[in-house]
């Protein structure tokens, strides 16, 4: 890896009901994830264009997906701005641990609880 590749190709957010987490962030980012069943897990895929590039990931439900909330974080893009989705994040089952917070020239970072026990980062430049 050098600093012309990502250094992050894929992600996979812990979950222990993957209809109930799909539906949380289907509905706070207003998406539609692709559901599928691979090698005993089932995983519900962010939006992605394939052989693009752009790093993606899934919310996923397996035996070696326990949520967490200490270890490594995960930031999902909120852009243009973020108050949108951090609206709709306790009505959808989840809950904002950090509200919105300025991280300078770099844009705002929040961190959630998803309903699955996992604490998400939440990013934005607005």
């Amino acid at each position: 890896m050098d600093k012309t590749t990502n250094a992050l190709n894929w992600f996979e957010i812990p979950a222990t009901d993957i209809k109930r987490s799909q539906k949380f962030y289907e509905t706070i980012f207003e998406i539609e994830m692709d559901y599928l069943e691979m090698e005993g897990s089932k995983m519900a895929m962010f939006p992605s264009e394939p052989a693009s590039g752009k790093a993606s990931g899934a919310v996923v439900e397996g035996a070696y997906h326990k949520p967490h909330t200490e270890g490594t974080y995960v930031y999902l893009n909120a852009n243009p701005a973020m108050d949108n989705v951090l609206a709709k994040v306790e009505a959808a089952g989840g809950k904002i641990i950090q509200p919105k917070m300025s991280i300078g020239e770099h844009g705002n970072v929040a961190y959630i609880i998803d309903t699955e026990g996992s604490v998400v980062g939440i990013h934005s430049m607005e």
